[in-house]
């Protein structure tokens, strides 16, 4: 690594004032760091060089065209005509028929936060247009994942004469089939990959059809986000139909806290119509109109308006602990109701909920990286357990992920022999993709996904060959998206520059999430002053720069790891350059900045 002199900037923070050649081409993790997007001499072409939240955007891809349309990203700005999708027309019309003549409607949805939240958006919507929609909710352990033929057909026979399904039914040929010759018509909202064959339903929408035009431009959507269009073709529809001609319409932006939840806790990329829905959804959320969300909000321990951290490792989590290892139903109840006391009580018991799955958790993890030890350098990380929990499978093959830089699949035995198994991804490698090709190969029972996330059922005698399979499959994309990786930077700065000022500026680009990476600072030189191990394996650290201001650091889930033993052992005397991200400290009212280190690299 080298360096050269610069002058930091700690109350303006022009990244093209702050470019100085740092280079680092192998850093205590083994990475290179690298300017994100833009090389530094392109940085204040063509706009005033103090413009932060400009080079921020353009160095995530957004055309100079379109910087205003992505400073504030906004519903009008990029919301899509909904009939582009293939059916939207169709399953509008069939829903606003159902409105008109008060047909009996249910809702079926997946048992995570996305199928959650679609399922209540949709109730929500249909409420205020005088329906008094059912919800059905599978239970993951007896039922597992989609809908099935039985429960398609105990819900028409229930009374039912239209079915939505929401965040699941892709897939779902044989439940199709099978409630084909009751008097009830199904809608399929999903955005899970689908086959060049589809269900046999009334209508399905998915902007990852094969044959999707227009429509597949969006194909990052999650299920929620789909659903909020289908709710505003409906409204639509209706309004053609001069049904509001002597009534309220429903105000469908309200439902927007719900889809910003949806869509983070579903990890979808945060951009274009995603983004909007985001930064939009966190404002309806503030407001506190949910009473099934302030409910949850207060139980998590939050003292102020979610942030969309909060919503994936806060509020997301806790909904999808009633699904993991509780009732089902407990989430979508949570956001339908408008019932203080009941709020309160679902929010408290999904909290218990949640403890209960940490604890799980953490035994199939640990059970996980046992077997993990003593593979190979698979392509995939892929462990199989005789009587792991199904509900924490997808948590724990995220833990793998992160440990190994690969993609992770875990799989649950039951005692019959089968296994249920959830996957992530890495960016560049479709797991969705290799899972459907594995079930069209014979490996699996069932199984289907997208591109970071995926899910499957396989006869335990297979697993093996299923591993083999992805290996010959994927090896080629992971050691591609492996050897491409680098630590991305959007700033680098002394350690002064680490301030409240500058976080502000930095946060002005978001919401910041999948697709849409929050900013990377490099700051130093410094010099370590201070440091131990806190809490679960977590090293913090204050250090001070060459101006003589200090800030504190923490790194966490590093204690044994090589970032963790050279900032313990670093002392007083070696200087460094700490990567991460730069946060606030609001405890007890202060505004202080800290860094949550990433990545170090020595100085000299």
């Amino acid at each position: 690594m080298t360096e050269r002199g610069f002058t930091p900037f700690p109350d303006r923070y022009s990244l093209a004032r702050m470019t100085p050649a740092l280079s680092v081409t192998h850093s205590i993790l083994g990475q290179p760091w690298r300017w994100r997007g833009l090389e530094a001499d392109q940085r204040d072409a063509g706009f005033e060089p103090d413009d932060l939240v400009t080079q921020l955007l353009l160095a995530r891809g957004v055309p100079r065209e379109a910087i205003e349309q992505h400073r504030t990203p906004t519903i009008r700005g990029f919301m899509p005509d909904p009939s582009i999708f293939r059916d939207m027309e169709v399953a509008a019309e069939r829903l606003a028929a159902a409105v008109l003549a008060g047909e009996p409607v249910t809702i079926f949805g997946d048992y995570d936060v996305d199928g959650a939240t679609s399922a209540a958006l949709l109730i929500r919507l249909l409420r205020g247009l005088g329906l008094d929609p059912q919800a059905y909710i599978p239970d993951r352990l007896m039922e597992g994942y989609g809908p099935s033929g039985e429960a398609l057909v105990k819900i028409a026979r229930s009374g039912a004469t239209l079915i939505v399904t929401v965040d699941c039914g892709a897939q779902a040929f044989e439940a199709l089939d099978m409630v084909a010759d009751e008097k009830v018509d199904v809608i399929i909202v999903d955005h899970h990959k689908c086959a060049a064959q589809l269900p046999k339903a009334f209508a399905l929408v998915n902007p990852n059809r094969l044959d999707e035009d227009e429509g597949a431009a969006h194909g990052h959507l999650a299920a929620v986000g789909v659903a909020f269009l289908l709710g505003a073709a409906l409204l639509r529809t209706l309004r053609a139909r001069g049904w509001f001609a002597d009534k309220a319409e429903p105000k469908l932006i309200e439902l927007l806290d719900l889809v910003a939840l949806g869509t983070v806790a579903d990890v979808a990329q945060l951009k274009g119509l995603n983004r909007a829905f985001v930064a939009q959804g966190l404002k309806v959320m503030a407001k506190g109109g949910n009473v099934g969300l302030s409910a949850l909000t207060r139980a998590a321990g939050l003292i102020k308006a979610p942030t969309c951290t909060d919503l994936g490792f806060a509020l997301g989590p806790r909904i999808n602990a009633g699904g993991r290892v509780g009732k089902a139903d407990l989430g979508v109840r949570l956001l339908t109701t408008d019932d203080e006391a009941e709020a309160e009580a679902i929010a408290t018991e999904l909290n218990r909920l949640n403890e209960e799955r940490r604890a799980i958790e953490m035994l199939v993890t640990e059970a996980a990286e046992a077997l993990l030890a003593g593979q190979g350098n698979r392509a995939v990380a892929l462990v199989a357990g005789d009587g792991w929990h199904p509900g924490v499978i997808g948590i724990v093959a995220s833990r793998l992920k992160e440990k190994t830089g690969r993609p992770a699949i875990v799989i649950a035995i039951d005692a019959d022999g089968t296994g249920k198994g959830s996957g992530r991804s890495i960016p560049g490698v479709d797991l969705g993709a290799a899972v459907l090709a594995a079930k069209d190969m014979g490996l699996l029972v069932a199984g289907g996904g997208h591109a970071m996330a995926a899910g499957l059922t396989i006869e335990a005698g297979k697993i093996d060959a299923l591993a083999d399979f992805l290996d010959q499959r994927l090896a080629a994309d992971v050691a591609r998206s492996r050897d491409d990786r680098a630590l991305l930077l959007d700033a680098v700065l002394s350690a002064g520059g680490v301030a409240p000022a500058l976080i502000d500026a930095l946060e002005a680009g978001g919401p910041y999430g999948a697709g849409w990476p929050a900013p990377r600072v490099a700051a130093g030189p410094v010099r370590i002053i201070k440091c131990d191990v806190v809490g679960n394996g977590h090293v913090r650290a204050v250090v001070a720069g060459e101006d003589g201001r200090s800030i504190k650091t923490i790194a966490f889930r590093q204690a044994d790891s090589a970032l963790g033993l050279a900032l313990l052992g670093a002392g007083p005397h070696r200087r460094l350059w700490l990567a991460g991200r730069a946060k606030l400290d609001t405890w007890n009212g202060a505004r202080q900045a800290e860094l949550h280190i990433d990545d170090a690299a020595w100085a000299d």
